[in-house]
């Protein structure tokens, strides 16, 4: 029963809906207790003699007027109740997506997609209908069981009721019993759901990969584990469920046997008639739903309690940068940057260290050195993935803590060489930048990331959709409409990692071109493996090991005749020979 003690601040805010519902569902179970008690008279009367053609049709009646307004009542309290339930699972969902946004790429990895799906389907729908199936269980499995049994004991025969429940006290044993193996059971289930998730959304998002390595029959292997796994933790779960009816009618079938022959016996000392024994039976028969009611709430109170573990277990993932900003909005835009040693956390060696610079409004830093010196881990410290106390970042004259995380993330773009569209069209994914966006301010975007001459080509212009991750544009394409995505956008800096890494040269240099021309209002830091994306930047760092080997200008960095200017000459000669070839 935790789960109900998870989520009282949910029933807190919404017990008008359920007290309604919970009115209702006694009326019904109040209206439940006529047609026995008038199908007894019946019995009676026909035994007596004493029923006329009249009283048939006036009791036919009456348990016409009863089906109504069972009917009515019931379909009232399914709206009220499950509307409900619903509503939990909207805001259960609203929830995960909302801390998903805020948590860390550190956080993040100890969730693959595949788990973090499960988490929001399956796992809510568990929650949910505890909320809804398994409150309607119990309390109408409640109210009917202590009303039935009330007019059992009070109105017919004591001594009866006790005799025909005598098998019971066994029977919730062993639904306690099976509701302790069924919590762990369900758990693995879920568990074995999430790896089969992440295994096919892997399969799925890799699959040009899979082909061009020739893996396919591996991922199918991989696939296959997946599945077997999961369909054989399933099958636990449905042994289990499967315990619980042939318990109950067992149950129910001793209860009938008992309540025949006791009642035979009573009616042949005088103690019952023929027409109490009718009503009672039928009103035994009426204390099924509550058996089978209690034992499908113990079902989906086990499995809710499992699913709520795995949610709650998400929500309680604290982030690597805490939203406790009071800023909600960036005024200056001069950003200075003083790294004294960052390492990612559970790693020893320093992924930066001794590293300092001041950008300021209209400036352009390059950031350039080999592969694993640290570049994209700086911009990810200055878009405030990650936040360590001997890293200090100040934008406008203000720590990045001072702000809020959504006026922050407004107010800086990075663009990351692995471009992230979505399944939409072209418009739709620019407009993720700035929703209002105008005719004129797509346009201008457009033709400032080149891609005014591949929009002319789509037959469908900006309502071309793109596919899932832009699978329908080729490499350079995705990374522009990303760029002119950035650019829509009302930021204050401008990060491009490796951004423009799936473009020729050419196309290049006129990219940057336009970005210098006409972003002039803008800080920019542009990491780059080509050395030609930053020759023009007013300050160039180039990184080694995470430390700041070599800066200055590009003339300066050359006259120097370190790694910058070896690694200069090497790539001009290679797209000299390129030219040549």
């Amino acid at each position: 029963m935790r789960i109900f003690w998870h989520l009282r601040g949910f029933f807190r805010a919404h017990w008008r809906r359920y007290v309604l519902a919970g009115v209702m569902l006694a009326g019904v179970a109040l209206l439940n207790l006529l047609p026995p008690a008038i199908l007894g008279r019946v019995v009676d009367g026909i035994a007596a003699g004493t029923l006329d053609a009249r009283g048939v049709w006036q009791h036919a009646a009456a348990l016409v007027a009863v089906a109504l307004g069972v009917y009515v009542l019931r379909f009232l309290w399914r709206q009220i109740l499950f509307s409900a339930s619903y509503t939990l699972g909207r805001e259960l969902r609203q929830r995960i997506h909302a801390h998903l946004t805020t948590l860390s790429p550190a956080a993040l990895a100890a969730f693959p997609a595949g788990d973090l799906m499960a988490r929001a389907t399956n796992d809510v729908q568990a929650v949910e209908m505890s909320a809804g199936e398994a409150v309607l269980s119990v309390f109408d499995g409640l109210v009917t069981g202590l009303l039935v049994l009330g007019v059992m004991v009070f109105a017919l025969s004591g001594t009866l009721t006790a005799m025909a429940l005598a098998p019971w006290p066994l029977m919730s044993w062993a639904m306690w019993r099976l509701g302790v193996l069924l919590l762990a059971r369900f758990d693995a289930a879920q568990a074995a759901f999430s790896r089969l998730n992440t295994v096919t959304q892997e399969s799925v998002a890799g699959l040009r990969a899979l082909r061009g390595l020739g893996a396919e029959a591996h991922a199918e292997r991989l696939l296959a584990d997946a599945s077997v796994a999961a369909t054989t933790a399933n099958l636990e779960v449905s042994r289990i469920d499967a315990r619980y009816d042939p318990i109950i009618y067992l149950t129910v079938g001793a209860s009938f046997l008992i309540s025949i022959g006791g009642g035979a016996w009573m009616i042949e000392r005088g103690q019952l008639t023929i027409g109490q024994l009718t009503s009672f039976t039928l009103y035994l028969g009426q204390l099924v739903w509550p058996m089978f009611a209690f034992g499908w709430m113990a079902n989906l109170v086990q499995r809710g309690s499992a699913a709520w573990a795995r949610i709650d277990e998400f929500l309680r993932t604290p982030s690597a940068v805490p939203d406790g900003g009071t800023l909600e909005a960036v005024e200056g835009q001069r950003l200075e940057v003083a790294v004294r040693e960052f390492a990612y956390p559970g790693r020893v060696q320093p992924a930066l260290a001794d590293l300092a610079f001041v950008l300021e409004p209209g400036c352009t830093l390059g950031v350039v050195g080999p592969t694993g010196s640290g570049k994209s881990t700086l911009l990810a410290l200055l878009a405030r993935f990650y936040e360590t106390p001997q890293v200090s970042v100040r934008l406008g004259g203000r720590p990045l803590a001072d702000y809020r995380l959504d006026a922050l993330r407004a107010a800086l773009a990075l663009v990351m060489q692995e471009p992230v569209l979505f399944s939409a069209t072209l418009r739709e994914n620019l407009l993720l930048a700035r929703p209002e966006a105008g005719e004129d301010d797509i346009a201008r975007v457009l033709e400032l990331a080149a891609l005014g001459n591949d929009l002319a080509q789509w037959p469908a212009g900006l309502a071309t959709e793109v596919g899932e991750r832009g699978i329908t544009l080729s490499g350079g394409q995705r990374q522009r409409l990303c760029l002119a995505r950035a650019l829509l956008g009302e930021a204050r800096i401008l990060l491009l990692d490796d951004a423009l890494s799936a473009v020729d040269a050419e196309t290049e240099h006129l990219i940057l071109g336009a970005l210098e021309r006409h972003t002039r209002h803008l800080g920019r830091v542009i990491v780059s493996h080509r050395l030609s994306a930053v020759q023009a930047a007013d300050e160039i760092l180039v990184l080694r090991d995470g430390r700041v080997a070599e800066r200055g200008t590009h003339a300066a960095l050359l006259a120097a005749d370190g790694w910058y200017a070896q690694t200069w000459r090497y790539q001009q000669l290679a797209a000299a020979v390129g030219g040549l070839a």
